[in-house]
C-alpha cells in the first residue's frame, strides 16, 4: 500500500481524547491529527518521539493531518487502523499470501453474520467461499506481537461469527496483521482480554484458521512482509 502523497515528519507532543494528536512540524509548526486507532497504544505515544504524518486531500476536512507512524527504537511502527485491509487485499491479489491463493473474486465489506461486515469475502466456483477478517496488530511486548492492547467485546463477537461461517461449511480465517517489523512471533494478550483469549481458542479448535504477518515499512508505503509463527498458552 502506498500512501497517496508523502508523509511529513513531525515530533508527537501528545495524543489525547483516543482520537487526536498534537504534534510539531520541522518547520515549528503546532498542528492537531486525526489519530486512527481506537486502542490503548502502549508503547506508541512517548512524548517527542518521530511521528510521520499524512497530509488531508478534502479542502473540508477539519483536521488537515492524519497520524500514520511512529518510530519506536530503530523501527517505524503503523498505528492506522484503516489500512490492514487495504495491505492483505493488495497481498492476496499479489499472490503473497499462499494460504489464500486461487480465488477468483475478492469483495470487500460484505454484510454476514449478526449485523456485521467481513473484511475481505474470496470466493471461488470449485473452492467456494473464504470469509477473511483482518485485526491490525501493533502492541509489542517482550519479542513477540499481541493482540488485543484492550479490552475488545467486538473482536469477540468477530470470532463467534466466524465460527458460524465454518459451521456452515465455509472456510474462515483471522489475519492479524503486524504493522512492524521488530517482531519474532504473535500471540494473543490473555491478560488483557481473557474473553478473547478464550474466545480465540474456541475459533481455532472448532475449524476457524489464523494467519500472522509482518509488514515493512516506510514513509513511502507499508507492505505484506513474512509470517510469524502463532504462539499458545501464557509467556
Amino acid at each position: 500500500m502506498k500512501f497517496s502523497h508523502p508523509l511529513v515528519r513531525a515530533q508527537l507532543i501528545r495524543r489525547y481524547k483516543r482520537f487526536l494528536a498534537d504534534a510539531q512540524l520541522e518547520n515549528g509548526k503546532l498542528v492537531t491529527a486525526h489519530c486512527a486507532n481506537p486502542g490503548a497504544m502502549t508503547g506508541l505515544t512517548e512524548v517527542g518521539a518521530e511521528i510521520w504524518l499524512s497530509p488531508a486531500q478534502n479542502p473540508a476536512r477539519k483536521l488537515r493531518w492524519s497520524w500514520e507512524l511512529i518510530r519506536v527504537g530503530n523501527t517505524l511502527v503503523g498505528i492506522n487502523t484503516a489500512h490492514p485491509n487495504t495491505i492483505v487485499a493488495e497481498a492476496i491479489n499479489c499472490g503473497n499470501i499462499p494460504s489464500l491463493l486461487g480465488y477468483k473474486n475478492m469483495r470487500r465489506e460484505v454484510k454476514y453474520g449478526k449485523s456485521s461486515r467481513i473484511d475481505i469475502l474470496l470466493e471461488d466456483p470449485v473452492q467456494g467461499k473464504c470469509f477473511v477478517e483482518v485485526k491490525n496488530v501493533h502492541l509489542k511486548r517482550e519479542l513477540g506481537a499481541e493482540f488485543p492492547d484492550s479490552v475488545t467485546a467486538r473482536g469477540t463477537k468477530h470470532l463467534h461469527e466466524l465460527v458460524d461461517m465454518v459451521a456452515q461449511g465455509y472456510r474462515s480465517a483471522m489475519f492479524y496483521l503486524v504493522q512492524r517489523e521488530d517482531c519474532t512471533d504473535f500471540r494473543i494478550a490473555a491478560d488483557i482480554d481473557p474473553t478473547y483469549n478464550a474466545a480465540f481458542e474456541a475459533a481455532s479448535e472448532k475449524g476457524v484458521e489464523t494467519l500472522c504477518y509482518s509488514c515493512l515499512l516506510n514513509p513511502s508505503e507499508i507492505v505484506l512482509d513474512q509470517p510469524l509463527p502463532i504462539l499458545h498458552g501464557p509467556l
